[in-house]
């Protein structure tokens, strides 16, 4: 295994960064913000035209391949074919304990193989965002993440649980664990080291959206609390400072690459979150949208509370922060006999209060992968392949694709500042016939180019407009 030495830039700007003393040039905030549009209540990542963007993805993870073989699960037809098919954002999991297999070590192949990876989605016109990925904490439960040097444990006790994985965060060994990486002065500059040598290394690659900064961060219990006590105050006051500490770092080295936070994941309980303000330019919220009762087996239940629960409690946050949301992970089982419903609710709720999301995942055989094994779209998950606006040339005010109808329909307001046209992706698996396209409101006109509708407007700004993409 090549490894590198140890960073001596990465190590000196982790020390000034835990001092306080962080660089002018790091320190400099533009004037205005271009990157980013707010519109009423909900916030847009923007290109350099001033256009609003929108995601529609998987993620890509190969948990089972390590040193030599890790990402060996993932090749370059996975891009390819997302592509072909009108995905344009990957969230690609990497895992720490592979990084960095001793401490202050980089494994200089293991970020070669992230660098290609992220070669094959320019390649094919996908933005990825990196997400540091841990289940139960890391290898030393047994697990993948953050790694055994990493890992203390108090000398707790740890009973695997093989049939209920999730359960195994409740363990007292891994609460401590997680406890000592927030906590410990060691383990807080390691942690910031490894995000450095991350962005200093893939940084300025044209593939990059940003950063996820830790999946599925969980917390220690205080005797007599529940999950949503624990959560309130976790989220309130270490992980919103972790957050920060976080975002601090990659700024050192990366000024303008997005960084994602997450809240725990009591968020899918319908309990807002309790996160702190994240105080960066280019901060963006990734919340995860999984139902509770397909996460233990069961059908989705269309009459249920959950999408509106989750719904009411998910947009306090970003709208009062400004940040733009991307739902990281959301998915289920694609042969419950109401998976087609589950996936027409749930990208409706997600058209109106984000925009974007990556499904987990992007693979071929059982669980929640996206195709089965000859490579084929899963019938219950074949709505997750739509009509959406990649690129909007103003404020989108509306945007909602009717399956039953198969009817896209987006409403728009101009915007001086927003230049370009409008893209509407429109994948040739959702309109196998072809499709047609209608406009209302001010002088535009559309061309249609393979998968993609461009809308030129020629009204003054302010001008509103409806297009609506059908079958023929």
């Amino acid at each position: 295994m090549r490894r590198t030495s140890r960073f001596a830039p990465v190590v000196l700007a982790v020390a000034a960064l835990l001092l306080g003393v962080v660089p002018a040039q790091a320190q400099a905030r533009p004037d205005r913000v271009t990157d980013r549009v707010t519109v009423g209540d909900r916030t847009f990542i923007a290109d350099g035209r001033g256009r609003a963007l929108q995601w529609r993805g998987f993620n890509l993870a190969d948990k089972s391949g390590r040193g030599a073989d890790a990402f060996a699960d993932i090749h370059e037809s996975d891009l390819r074919d997302m592509s072909a098919r009108g995905f344009n954002l990957a969230r690609l999991a990497f895992f720490w304990d592979d990084l960095e297999p001793t401490p202050g070590h980089y494994d200089r192949g293991y970020l070669a193989k992230m660098r290609r990876i992220l070669d094959w989605a320019d390649r094919y016109r996908v933005k990825v965002v990196l997400d540091a990925h841990q289940d139960v904490y890391g290898p030393h439960f047994g697990a993948r993440g953050i790694p055994d040097w990493a890992t203390r444990d108090d000398g707790l006790p740890f009973t695997p649980i093989p049939d209920d994985w999730f359960s195994q965060y409740f363990e007292p060994s891994v609460q401590a664990a997680f406890d000592h990486l927030y906590k410990d002065a060691d383990l807080r500059t390691a942690h910031a080291r490894m995000w450095m040598t991350v962005a200093s290394a893939l940084g300025r690659h044209p593939a990059l959206l940003g950063y996820d900064l830790m999946n599925e961060p969980f917390a220690k219990f205080l005797e007599g609390e529940d999950l949503p006590a624990a959560a309130a105050r976790f989220e309130a006051g270490e992980l919103t400072e972790m957050w920060n500490r976080l975002a601090r770092a990659v700024r050192l080295v990366d000024r303008t690459s997005w960084v994602f936070v997450e809240p725990t994941v009591i968020v899918g309980l319908g309990v807002p979150t309790r996160l702190g303000a994240i105080d960066d330019p280019h901060a963006g919220y990734a919340p995860h949208f999984y139902e509770t009762g397909m996460e233990t087996g069961a059908d989705y239940d269309p009459d249920g509370p959950f999408v509106p629960a989750y719904e009411a409690a998910i947009g306090d946050y970003p709208t009062r922060n400004r940040m733009p949301v991307i739902v990281g992970e959301w998915g289920g089982n694609p042969y419950v006999p109401h998976a087609s419903r589950f996936v027409t609710d749930m990208t409706a709720a997600m058209d109106r209060f984000s925009s974007g999301w990556t499904w987990w995942q992007w693979c071929r055989g059982g669980g929640y992968c996206f195709l089965d094994r000859t490579g084929a779209v899963k019938p219950g998950a074949r709505l997750l392949v739509q009509p959406y606006a990649r690129a909007v040339a103003g404020d989108p005010l509306r945007f909602a694709y009717d399956p039953a109808t198969r009817t896209y329909t987006l409403t728009f307001r101009t915007r001086g500042d927003a230049g370009g046209p409008t893209e509407i992706t429109v994948p040739d698996d959702a309109y196998p016939d072809g499709y047609r396209v209608t406009i209302r409101g001010g002088n535009a006109r559309w061309d249609g180019h393979g998968q993609s509708v461009t809308v030129t407007t020629r009204g003054r700004a302010g001008t509103t407009y409806e297009v609506t993409v059908g079958p023929k």
